[in-house]
């Protein structure tokens, strides 16, 4: 059952009830957003990097026993692959690609509708060519419309234009979702971060303590699939409802917590531990 939506409130105050889930913990898996929550959000996304502390500290975290750590991202599984080292697991697209244990899984619904992806994108980029710093960018899988940088008075003429496109050329096939000044081109098919975290998860032994930190509307539903027997966190200072239950700022704030799963956390994880697996004979 998800926990019901309202303001998520500030971690510090929720850190003995985050206490009293990892002390009986076997496990801790701890999944992430790349933009907003590692990486500030910047005017250029090429430009976008994860903090120095959140680099180390989610590389501490990765080589942690009993933690397993993931990256759940809307960038092209590809892209925040190359942007961040360390973790074990990595979801892009918005969970649509999923690389673990040497493979990569691609959603076969979303793999038919690549091809007029590509076509939207290359539309919009004609349509929106005239609109100051807007970019279309093609994730083969999906497409964002970035305006972050757009002048205020062309917001409205972005999002109609894509609205039309998307409208007239995907059809049934496509949806538009919106984002924090993105908007999103995926296929209309039931699938997100959620769905990604809930297969990631399933993995995990039964009594392991699921983490989701994000910072937008796409990590809603990965909040949905960890709450309320794990910890969602939603990283942002506004009082929105939200399925997370605890809020960071910052990605600033998101290493301190980072730093602290890698110690006390970790500590409480161990401390309970999960039964030794019996020795395998020799052949």
């Amino acid at each position: 059952m998800s926990r019901t939506e309202s303001p998520p409130r500030p971690l510090d105050e929720r850190l003995p009830t985050l206490r009293g889930r990892l002390d009986g913990a076997a496990e801790l898996l701890v999944c992430l957003d790349f933009d907003g929550t590692l990486a500030p959000i910047v005017e250029d996304p090429d430009a976008a990097a994860p903090t120095e502390r959140n680099r180390e500290a989610l590389a501490a975290l990765a080589a942690t026993p009993a933690v397993t750590t993931a990256v759940v991202s809307g960038r092209a599984l590809r892209d925040v692959r190359a942007r961040v080292d360390g973790p074990s697991i990595y979801a892009g697209n918005h969970g649509l690609e999923l690389a673990r244990e040497g493979s990569i899984a691609v959603h076969p619904v979303a793999r038919k509708r690549a091809i007029r992806i590509e076509r939207i994108c290359s539309i919009l980029e004609t349509a929106l060519a005239s609109v100051p710093n807007c970019r279309v960018e093609n994730k083969r899988l999906t497409g964002t419309v970035h305006y972050r940088s757009v002048p205020d008075a062309a917001e409205p003429i972005v999002r109609r234009i894509t609205n039309t496109v998307v409208e007239r050329f995907g059809g049934d096939d496509l949806e538009l979702s919106p984002g924090k000044r993105i908007l999103e081109i995926g296929p209309d098919i039931p699938w997100g971060k959620g769905n990604a975290v809930e297969l990631i998860a399933a993995d995990e032994p039964s009594e392991t303590v699921p983490v989701y930190i994000g910072d937008d509307v796409t990590d809603e539903s990965a909040f949905r699939a960890v709450e309320p027997d794990g910890i969602g966190i939603r990283v942002g200072d506004d009082d929105e409802p939200s399925s997370a239950s605890c809020r960071v700022d910052s990605p600033t704030e998101v290493a301190d917590f980072l730093a602290w799963l890698g110690s006390t956390g970790a500590d409480l994880v161990d401390r309970t531990g999960s039964p030794a697996a019996p020795p395998v004979e020799a052949q």
